[in-house]
């Protein structure tokens, strides 16, 4: 994946990483900033897409699209695509945006809204990204864990970067029985969840 990215995709990713970069120079509010995952990151992403278990792949917070499209080159990778939540129509646009200029619309599909309003309408996970506000953490991680498929992968940044706001998180995780928890130092810190098979479970095993 790594030594065969399209020359348009590196070049999106080196603007929004310039604008990001900027962005935090000058100051930039909050909300309005990209906030977006270091490269080191995206490729630890990709790598484990890569490996996911067969089920659909989403995303919760997409801001301009950076760590959409690491996604989507593991996407491309496996034959599949991405679903990717942004709740601020700004950053949707952005993210827009990117996926035209890049050539990733095949791949990677934008909702324009709250990913607690849709959840409903998911099948099983096999791979999701939860990058969002770090108070709907705790909502989304119940929301997304019952739809894992065995093996299935959960990962959520910034479990280093925003520790005291996310540990009651991580502490849920690492005592759930349902997966198995590691806080890996990469970036700003991803919470890695996998999907285990408990006694209780009645999905296939893969």
């Amino acid at each position: 994946m790594f030594l065969q990215i399209p020359e348009v995709i590196e070049r999106r990713m080196s603007q929004l990483e310039e604008r990001d970069r900027l962005d935090r120079l000058d100051g930039t509010s909050h909300a309005q900033r990209l906030r977006q995952i270091p490269r080191d990151t995206g490729r630890f992403l990709a790598i484990l897409a890569a490996g996911a278990p067969p089920g659909a792949w989403i995303e919760i917070g997409t801001s301009a699209g950076y760590s959409s499209m690491w996604l989507a080159l593991a996407a491309r990778e496996r034959a599949t695509s991405l679903t990717t939540f942004e709740i601020l129509a700004a950053k949707a646009a952005l993210a827009t945006e990117t996926f035209s200029l890049t050539g990733l619309s095949d791949v990677v599909t934008l909702v324009n809204g709250d990913f607690l309003d849709h959840v409903d309408q998911l099948g099983d996970v096999g791979f999701c990204f939860l990058d969002a506000e770090k108070d709907v953490y705790d909502k989304c991680y119940d929301a997304v864990v019952p739809k894992l498929v065995p093996g299935g992968l959960l990962v959520a940044d910034n479990a280093i970067s925003h520790e005291a706001d996310l540990a009651p998180v991580i502490r849920k995780a690492q005592l759930d029985p349902r997966v198995d928890a590691v806080v890996v130092p990469i970036g700003k810190g991803e919470l890695v969840c996998r999907r285990t098979k408990a006694a209780h479970d009645t999905r296939a095993t893969i």
